[in-house]
């Protein structure tokens, strides 16, 4: 795994000397973000030797190098997951690529199921923890001691401070953010009505099929993180229709414009 990952920084700085210091993840329906960044250089997940290929609807599986409020950023269009046939450790090889770039913010972004029934679709949560319902874990295998300690903390996962800025970016926008535990699930299959309602009497607020995994490597690198999570839609037996990623997809896009607000804020003020 290690050698993947210095084998994508060596290939990166052979073509650029930029060296970003915060990391976005753009998640489902929210790559129109990418087009609001200054580019310096872009490069397709495809071309990078080690990097794993976005295969999910609406992942545009490209990197972004450039400038954002100030700041050098690396800008991720696209993500992977385990249901997409990657391990747990692979899904991560692109951040902790940036890590070794110099990255040592991130802020992930992802669109989820609503469990909170005090949720509505279009709403906007800051993640204040998670629970890992897929018994898989990033940091499975031999530990890379380059980037981190075998056994981390995760009590701090999510960035307090981090979260902080969220809130002054999104009332600064005139957004209003809930703030939720994050449930994750492997899909690719939504969850089932009765899985939903487990998931709600164990504390989820929200349900999706990405970012612990980059939570945890992020927290492996104390790389200091932040996420927010577009409800897309309510979660089965919640919703009283049957759920589509269509759905998702539009949802994110209407999102578009608060996430923009909010992440430009955000980097502003990190």
């Amino acid at each position: 795994m290690l050698n993947r990952i210095m084998t994508a920084k060596s290939y990166i700085e052979s073509r650029t000397g930029f060296r970003p210091e915060v990391a976005v993840v753009l998640g489902s329906g929210l790559g129109d973000y990418a087009q609001t960044i200054e580019p310096e250089i872009e490069f397709s997940y495809g071309d990078i030797p080690g990097f794993p290929v976005s295969t999910a609807p609406g992942h545009a599986g490209t990197l972004t190098f450039g400038q954002k409020c100030g700041k050098r950023v690396a800008l991720f269009s696209g993500r992977f997951h385990c249901y997409e046939g990657y391990s747990a450790a692979e899904t991560v090889i692109p951040l902790r690529t940036a890590f070794l770039l110099g990255v040592k913010t991130a802020l992930l972004t992802n669109a989820s199921g609503g469990i909170n029934e005090s949720f509505k679709a279009g709403d906007l949560m800051v993640v204040r923890d998670h629970i890992n319902f897929s018994a898989r874990n990033a940091l499975t295998g031999g530990n890379i001691d380059e980037l981190g300690p075998r056994f981390p903390d995760m009590s701090f996962a999510y960035c307090g401070r981090l979260n902080e800025l969220l809130f002054e970016s999104a009332e600064a926008a005139g957004v209003t953010l809930k703030s939720g535990v994050y449930a994750y699930m492997v899909g690719p299959s939504y969850e089932t009505p009765a899985e939903i309602r487990a998931l709600r009497t164990l504390g989820g607020d929200a349900v999706g099929m990405s970012t612990v995994h980059e939570a945890v490597a992020c927290a492996h690198a104390r790389v200091e993180m932040a996420a927010l999570s577009c409800i897309s839609n309510l979660a089965a037996g919640v919703a009283k229709h049957a759920l589509t990623h269509e759905e998702v997809m539009a949802a994110g896009k209407a999102a578009s414009g608060k996430m923009t607000a909010i992440a430009d804020g955000f980097i502003e003020r990190v």
